[in-house]
């Protein structure tokens, strides 16, 4: 009797502690299937799922579902991703200060695995004096620290430009697309950062 008393006991706690954590977590949206950049969102783009309420993350409600269709996807989305605010925009894509630009990267350039979605620094060499191209094996002219570009991935083309290069279309601010524009030939090289931009 004494073993029944104490599994019952044992039993109601862990029916407590599990409403107290169930009580702490709230339906939210989380992306389905895959979204591209500047692709509307759908219904069937959506599902709803139970995550930990965390004041620090500002995740979308699952009852707000109507003020997330039709808006865009800012970056490339992945299934399973939590949906939140900065993730969607409006109809316009690009987004207002922002610009899209494509380059050509050979390897080395860019790294392994690299996929839409992802964040890098966008590393621009400027071009030497009088508007010639690096020296072979040097990555700035005279010496020159290269600009840092933070930029979002949309998309990744192996096949590239015929000429054995991959071309990386990425989304950055409007005011750093000079700088990329003027870059010379070999004068960008792309590092994967981790989500948070570090």
């Amino acid at each position: 009797m004494a073993l029944g008393g104490l599994l019952v006991i044992v039993s109601v706690l862990a029916y407590a502690y599990g409403a107290v954590q169930l009580g702490d977590r709230v339906q939210v949206l989380a992306v389905a299937r895959p979204v591209a950049a500047g692709q509307a969102i759908t219904a069937a783009d959506l599902k709803q799922v139970s995550a930990a309420r965390d004041s620090g993350v500002p995740l979308v409600p699952a009852t707000d579902a109507a003020q997330v269709l039709g808006r865009t996807a800012v970056v490339p989305l992945v299934a399973g991703t939590l949906l939140t605010p900065s993730l969607v925009g409006d109809a316009a894509f690009p987004p207002a200060g922002k610009v899209t630009a494509s380059v050509a990267l050979k390897p080395g350039q860019y790294p392994q695995g690299l996929a839409a979605g992802a964040r890098v620094l966008v590393y621009v060499s400027a071009a030497a004096p009088g508007g010639t191209e690096p020296a072979a094996g040097s990555s700035t002219a005279g010496g020159a620290v290269p600009a840092r570009v933070p930029a979002v991935v949309l998309g990744v083309d192996l096949g590239g430009d015929g000429q054995g290069a991959t071309v990386v279309t990425v989304l950055l601010d409007a005011s750093d697309a000079p700088r990329l524009a003027a870059a010379p030939a070999g004068g960008v090289v792309l590092m994967q950062t981790s989500p948070g931009g570090n």
